[in-house]
């Protein structure tokens, strides 16, 4: 999601806006926000866990690390929210987890970056953080139907930009039905089978293709299925299981996301070949350059989405590596990096060690946005 002007003289707004920037609704965290500029606008939004924070041991460096990541985002200054079901009204080991986080992020930020704004965010109700006037923080908190009757709140409904209830809820793709799954399964092995390792040799059957053969044939099962989705039309199991073998292949992994950056022409299909690495090189540097970066075609986007939680939907967990990771990607690339984080972990649980994984996993824990945004700071 793209950054939205904010003016911090509306805690209400920022209120509303926070859990649809995260996609879900924060539990037992804290969110800092980087204000950016005399206007403060909301830039970088970052999630941790009270537990984590509130740690005696690791709360410490966990704030030091968070402020650097608000340093990064060039933030003049910084707000926190504390969602907790609790409050920090309370006496206890809750309130007191509360109560060191907030002193933990306020320890790390306080030599350099003034904070301008802290509330509390309960299940019932939310209030200034620390507020003690009865008549703009009555007990309990103000309601939440306050927040829900925003401006924002009303733009986000009318986009059609729901909230998860939970943050496993951002990732979650249901699966295909037992017999789609098995479909697909059966078509993916039989796709795999037909790739004849190398470009020479004998053929092991008339159906076998050479390596370069079948990449450029599961490009254009790619290809052919985006265009499908594109139309409306919706596709069958096997070919969600073609797709699933299809993506296990690097190269041709790689091709489809090429096929996804605006002006790449026939560069997909040539970098399935050697001899093409400086142009996918230069190609992938408009995903991560702040010079040259471009962003994303929502609607190609949002159709090549679609496809890939076909193919997770299908796959087995094995499989769903590839498919998943290029999801994260695509939603780092459009901003959302709280939904690229949760579905590299479900990537890393398939497949722990999946390169391209862990690649992006590191553009997401040092909260470097994508080129194009980081471009227009």
């Amino acid at each position: 999601m793209s950054t939205t002007a904010i003016r911090l003289l509306e805690p209400r707004e920022l209120l509303a806006f926070l859990p649809y920037q995260l996609g879900f609704q924060p539990t037992e965290s804290l969110v800092a926000v980087s204000l950016r500029g005399r206007r403060a606008h909301v830039g970088l939004v970052a999630r941790v866990d009270l537990d984590d924070l509130g740690d005696e041991d690791g709360g410490p460096g966990l704030a030091r690390t968070l402020v650097g990541h608000l340093d990064a985002d060039r933030a003049h200054a910084y707000a926190l929210v504390v969602y907790s079901a609790d409050g920090v009204g309370t006496a206890g080991s809750t309130a007191n987890r509360v109560v060191k986080a907030v002193e933990h992020l306020r320890a790390a930020a306080e030599a350099h970056l003034p904070e301008r704004g802290a509330w509390v965010v309960t299940p019932t109700g939310y209030s200034a953080l620390g507020c003690a006037d009865e008549r703009c923080c009555p007990p309990g908190g103000r309601p939440l139907a306050e927040l829900q009757s925003t401006a924002i709140g009303a733009h986000m409904v009318l986009a059609g930009v729901a909230i998860a209830d939970s943050r496993d809820g951002v990732g979650w793709i249901a699966p295909a039905g037992a017999e789609a799954r098995r479909s697909a399964s059966r078509a993916a092995r039989r796709w795999a089978a037909k790739r004849q390792p190398g470009e020479g040799g004998p053929r092991r059957g008339r159906a076998a293709m050479s390596e370069r053969e079948w990449r450029i044939a599961s490009l254009e099962a790619w290809r052919d299925g985006w265009s499908r989705s594109r139309a409306g039309d919706v596709s069958r199991a096997v070919d969600h299981g073609r797709l699933a073998a299809a993506l296990e292949d690097v190269r041709t992994r790689d091709a489809v996301l090429l096929s996804l950056i605006p002006d790449t022409a026939d560069l997909p299909e040539r970098s399935l070949s050697d001899g093409a690495d400086d142009e996918v090189g230069a190609a992938l540097a408009l995903l991560m350059d702040p010079q040259t970066g471009v962003p994303p075609r929502r609607d190609e986007v949002e159709t090549a989405r679609r496809v890939l939680e076909g193919v997770v939907a299908h796959a087995p967990r094995r499989s769903s590596a590839p498919a998943l990771t290029l999801l994260a990607l695509l939603a780092w690339w459009e901003g959302d990096g709280a939904r690229a984080a949760i579905l590299l972990g479900r990537a890393e649980r398939c497949e722990p060690g999946y390169r391209l994984a862990a690649l992006l996993q590191q553009a997401v824990d040092v909260g470097m946005p994508p080129g194009w945004v980081r471009r227009g700071r």
